[in-house]
């Protein structure tokens, strides 16, 4: 057996800046925080409009009505999931299999091709973390500020503003909860009857589930819950290559750092374009040093970026000495974006995506089940037929009553005991006992395969296979 070891990368710094949060020992503990201070810039301004856009399309979408109730409803406890005039049911579940899957490749697309811009511009954890770090800005003051009124006594005045904050955070924590489970439960209800104490205990637990959740990582965890606990931060290693889009910091051009007045020629005193600010360590919601190279706790939210081009700007420097780059362009090579890996990634989420389109396309309106009688596979009835005992179970997928019509094929001559027109009401599951029954001189084999056809006139058949069994 070879004796080689595989080649493993190392992408934690051997140094590091001693202002940068990881140096600081243990990170877990509540007095060891990273205080954020506030960035502006161009990727700012598209991370806020992201998180904006998603936030309204989560908290609108459980309000729009269609008919008699809310547009997407997943009613569990009815195994009915209502999205606008679709109705599905575990029957179904293939779709929210290749849901999953397309958000899966997704991301591996998405990973591979930008790295981890989902966690720093769309991610619910981001987003609502960056929502608490400003109630944080406005109510107890800039990051130094709450740094310096920590490290002191606790005064009245600041424990007012912690208190107001600590209320805004569980407001929104709250209001997230009632947003989270109104997807499951009517909205308008689960609203009336949560405000007025009046609601059931499993809604009720869940909303303040969610909302717990939601005060506790968005509050305290924060980047505790990006680098030690989601599971996609576990895998997403895997996806990176020298092509794969990063925060990086252009050593050449930064380095030798240090700090120097604008008007003199920092080249001539042999110094880079990096003056030593620390506002990309400042700004970073994670508290790393970028400049230290590339490591796992980065989300690709570009706060260092903006943070480091306002620098460059007041300088006179050019900007880009931290930017969207990757390690091939760092290191003076070419970058190649279409490379085996990301169009692999981009060929499987295309035909899943339409695999699901085609899937939702061809959703049935409605649903039929046969299920044998087990306990009498025959018998003989008072007219001499040969007889079998089925279920019927029809589910009516649309948001209109249906009338339908059912009958058999693979018989002939065959009776028919039970209904054979029945109206099912949107959303039901119509349960039909019915019998056929047969002279036994018509029947060729001991076991005769059969269909039942569920139609609603010349728009719309359905059929399900069954068996006809005598005596063997």
């Amino acid at each position: 057996m070879s004796q080689d070891k595989i080649d493993i990368k190392e992408v934690t710094a051997q140094t590091f800046n001693p202002k940068a949060h990881k140096n600081k020992g243990d990170r877990f503990n509540p007095n060891n925080r990273i205080y954020v201070r506030e960035s502006k810039g161009h990727f700012q301004r598209m991370r806020r409009l992201g998180a904006w856009l998603l936030l309204v399309i989560f908290a609108v979408i459980p309000w729009i009505p269609y008919g008699e109730r809310q547009a997407v409803l997943l009613d569990i406890g009815k195994q009915q999931f209502n999205i606008f005039g679709t109705t599905l049911y575990p029957q179904d579940l293939t779709l929210l299999a290749l849901l999953f899957m397309i958000g899966a490749f997704g991301l591996f697309f998405l990973t591979t091709f930008l790295g981890r811009v989902w966690c720093g511009y769309l991610c619910p954890q981001t987003v609502w973390t960056f929502m608490y770090i400003w109630f944080e800005e406005k109510l107890e003051g800039s990051a130094n500020k709450r740094r310096r009124q920590d490290s002191n006594r606790l005064t009245a005045n600041l424990m007012m503003r912690k208190t107001l904050k600590h209320l805004a955070w569980f407001a929104i924590a709250l209001a997230t909860g009632i947003t989270f489970v109104g997807y499951f439960v009517p909205m308008k209800d689960l609203v009336i009857s949560f405000v007025t104490f009046n609601g059931e205990f499993w809604p009720v637990f869940w909303v303040l589930f969610f909302a717990g959740c939601t005060y506790a990582n968005a509050g305290w965890m924060r980047s505790i819950m990006c680098v030690h606990i989601c599971p996609y931060a576990r895998f997403q290693s895997a996806m990176f290559d020298k092509d794969t889009f990063i925060v990086g910091y252009d050593t050449k051009r930064g380095e030798q750092r240090g700090g120097r007045s604008k008007k003199v020629d920092h080249k001539s005193l042999g110094l880079g374009d990096c003056v030593d600010c620390n506002l990309c360590v400042q700004v970073c919601p994670t508290g790393i040093d970028i400049r230290d190279g590339l490591q796992y706790e980065c989300i690709n939210c570009g706060a260092c970026i903006d943070a480091c081009d306002h620098t460059m700007d007041r300088m006179g420097y050019e900007k880009g000495l931290i930017s969207y780059t990757t390690e091939h362009r760092l290191e003076g090579e070419k970058t190649k974006v279409a490379r085996p890996k990301l169009l692999g990634y981009g060929v499987v989420f295309a035909l899943i995506l339409g695999l699901f389109f085609t899937q939702i396309a061809t959703v049935e309106p409605a649903g039929l089940t046969v299920l044998r009688d087990r306990n009498q596979l025959f018998r003989i009835n008072q007219a001499g037929e040969i007889e079998n005992t089925y279920t019927l179970k029809i589910i009516n997928k649309t948001q209109e009553t249906q009338e339908y019509q059912l009958s058999v094929h693979g018989l002939k001559n065959v009776s028919w005991y039970g209904k054979q027109s029945i109206s099912v009401d949107p959303g039901e599951v119509f349960s039909l006992p019915m019998s056929l029954g047969i002279n036994a001189d018509e029947l060729e084999s001991p076991i005769v395969k059969i269909e039942f056809h569920l139609s609603t006139g010349e728009h719309f058949t359905l059929s399900a296979e069954s068996r006809f069994i005598k005596k063997l």
